[in-house]
């Protein structure tokens, strides 16, 4: 069996230490975890609420989906114009 070295460090150990180094990117993490309790209280207090976040939710995709239609659309006119 071939013998390996021990590494000295992780090679994730670099970029770990710099993200503890900047207190603001545990804020971005904490914001998130807050809102999504908030959220779930408040889906516990009022389960109306669900049904507008899922209505809002499909919403939101449709209009997502109908832009990228659109996108895609141009770009395939651009492509087959230069490549047609």
């Amino acid at each position: 069996m071939a013998e390996t070295g021990r590494m000295s460090m992780c090679p994730m150990s670099g970029m770990c230490s710099r993200m503890m180094d900047k207190p603001a990117t545990g804020l971005w993490m904490v914001v998130p975890g807050l809102v999504f309790i908030v959220l779930g209280v408040l889906i516990i207090l009022y389960p109306q609420i669900l049904a507008w976040f899922v209505a809002i939710a499909l919403i939101v995709m449709g209009v997502g989906m109908l832009m990228m239609v659109n996108f895609m659309r141009g770009f395939g006119r651009e492509f087959h114009g230069r490549h047609g």
